[in-house]
């Protein structure tokens, strides 16, 4: 079995975490921590684990006692972290904050993208979970840069759940102003874009055009819904053969040729896909579960990559559906 410690675990990424691993084959939760919550039940934060666990939050760091630590911290705890406390040198470490996903010579964290990174991650002692809308984009356009086809800008909507704005509550993600509404944030600057031309230039290392993102936030709990639009003069059955090609050995990533909608990936680890021309115009629809293959679920995954298990294990999960 791997022994699992998680840090920071009262937050919906943390409580998502712990639900996969408490039906994980293969996985044993030895602690979750939370100072502010200590000695309290995950139950009394995570209501939907009633009947499923009997673990209490702890203040308590056992780091001798797991083989592998999940941070699901705020961005910038992570790097505090390790840089104040001793972690053993064996222990195997996946960050699901933004601290480690820039490469750089100061860390060797591998960014924790299998679709992009299988190989390096299953040989790696410590990995950067990607961000939540930075692995919807990606996957919609890893095939096209692998084939060096991204030359132009890259036009980029993508509308996310209220989950996405974490379990604070905030002025935006109250009931009354996010129901029924909708609205524009960080366009242009969002964070993610960094790490989405970092992989981009992985595989096309001409790539120097911009991403044109502009994030909205929805009046739905979770999920993520994106629509890229690039220009190429290639017909789309060259370009679906791409894609097909590029996903072939990926459990969660799927080209569907039906337009594609929200409900068929919340609660699930996958990626769907859906392609069209219109003129010199492609238009790239992906959608993912913004805490499952967004964050929580693509950690099992790197979870179970590290290990050498089968990369499904315990993400076999139905979508909502209706």
């Amino acid at each position: 079995m791997i022994k699992v410690g998680i840090i920071g675990g009262a937050g919906y990424t943390a409580g998502e975490l712990i639900r996969l691993l408490l039906n994980h084959p293969e996985a044993e939760i030895v602690f979750i921590n939370s100072s502010s919550n200590a000695g309290n039940k995950i139950t009394d934060v995570h209501e939907g684990l009633y009947g499923e666990t009997d673990l209490v939050f702890t203040d308590q760091l056992p780091l001798d006692e797991i083989d592998v630590l999940f941070f699901c911290t705020a961005h910038g705890d992570t790097k505090k972290f390790l840089d104040s406390h001793n972690v053993p040198e064996e222990l195997r470490i996946i960050d699901l904050s933004m601290d480690y996903r820039i490469a750089s010579p100061e860390h060797d964290f591998i960014y924790g993208l299998p679709e992009l990174n299988r190989r390096a991650t299953c040989k790696a002692k410590h990995v950067a979970n990607p961000g939540c809308f930075a692995t919807c984009i990606q996957l919609g356009l890893l095939p096209l840069a692998k084939h060096l086809m991204l030359n132009e800008d890259v036009m980029v909507n993508a509308i996310t759940g209220s989950t996405g704005a974490g379990v604070k509550p905030g002025a935006t993600s109250h009931f009354s102003w996010r129901n029924n509404n909708m609205s524009v944030y960080k366009a242009f600057e969002h964070q993610h874009v960094p790490e989405i031309k970092q992989s981009l230039r992985q595989l096309q290392n001409s790539f120097d055009s911009e991403i044109d993102f502009i994030p909205y936030r929805g009046d739905f709990p979770r999920g993520i819904f994106a629509t890229i639009v690039v220009k190429t003069k290639v017909a789309l059955e060259e370009i679906i053969r791409m894609y097909q090609e590029y996903y072939a050995k990926d459990s969660f990533t799927h080209i569907v040729d039906k337009n594609i909608d929200l409900k068929q990936v919340v609660n699930t680890n996958k990626c769907l896909i859906h392609l069209e021309k219109h003129g010199d115009k492609l238009l790239i629809i992906s959608c993912i579960d913004n805490l499952l293959k967004g964050a929580s679920g693509q950690a099992v995954h790197n979870m179970n990559l590290m290990f050498n298990l089968e990369e499904t294990v315990g993400l076999r999960l139905k979508p909502s559906a209706f």
